[in-house]
């Protein structure tokens, strides 16, 4: 057990060493197991599926449908124009594609490879530009930063992990085993909540910042979350044990990113 132990470290180690990527803007180092194009691929079926679903009504046309897509086209352009001129032009192949859903869910996402849908029970909410360019550029900061492909190297990495420590205590008594996979597996369990937490905090800061590159002031965001969480009226768990941090948390940081964002904001 205790010579494997540092085996274990040792490939985990090189693994993380050889297989990273960096988050632009950001310039943090994460692990990057999985190709973009493999991803983006998935994504894309998926999110066709979703739209040829008989049961999403996609609102193609009126005055809501055309604000989401013009700030997510705007979002889009100041988004690339800043990739391109910092040397990330080429690491990135964004088919964007913004769609509204007729839904009372107050909700929005980006999939990898720019796949943007805002649930239509949002717009009360985020009922001016700025406040839905929070949202889409938050949204889109998780695309940017490949938080889904490093999501999934992370359980990845998990699990082979798992693997190998398990050869390690194969010897040893039921007892220990036992233990040791209940420790391992509550253990991962929030390491990967952190890390869940960790890119909210990353989407939020990319987001500010992308919003205010497209013409949108980041102190709108502020409001937008503080009218979120009065929205949020039921008992909320631990923040140690949610993917998302607490609201008074977020705006906190919020505030703190805001005179960074201010840095790229033009009118």
């Amino acid at each position: 057990m205790k010579k494997f132990l540092p085996a274990l470290t040792v490939i985990t180690m090189v693994i993380a060493l050889f297989s990273c990527s960096t988050v632009p803007l950001t310039g943090r180092r994460q692990l990057s197991l999985v190709g973009d194009a493999q991803v983006n691929q998935s994504a894309a079926a998926s999110y066709s599926q979703l739209l040829s679903d008989p049961k999403t009504k996609v609102i193609s046309y009126g005055a809501d449908a055309q604000r989401m897509k013009r700030i997510g086209n705007n979002l889009a352009m100041a988004i690339e124009s800043y990739l391109k001129s910092n040397g990330y032009g080429d690491q990135y192949s964004f088919q964007w594609e913004f769609n509204l859903i007729q839904s009372p869910e107050v909700n929005a996402w980006c999939m990898p490879g720019g796949k943007v849908a805002v649930y239509s029970g949002l717009l009360p909410i985020a009922n001016t530009d700025a406040y839905l360019a929070v949202v889409m550029g938050h949204e889109i900061g998780h695309a940017i930063a490949r938080h889904s492909a490093e999501r999934i190297s992370q359980q990845t990495l998990a699990q082979f992990g798992g693997s190998l420590a398990g050869i390690a205590v194969a010897k040893q008594s039921q007892v220990m085993q036992g233990l040791f996979s209940q420790a391992y597996g509550v253990g991962t369990q929030v390491v990967l909540l952190k890390y869940s937490r960790d890119q909210e905090s990353e989407a939020d800061r990319l987001g500010l910042t992308f919003m205010a590159m497209a013409g949108y002031d980041p102190h709108a965001a502020i409001a937008f979350w503080q009218r979120m969480a009065a929205q949020n009226t039921s008992a909320s768990q631990p923040e140690f044990l949610s993917t998302h941090p607490a609201d008074a948390t977020r705006i906190a940081n919020i505030q703190n990113l805001i005179p960074e964002a201010m840095k790229y904001y033009k009118k």
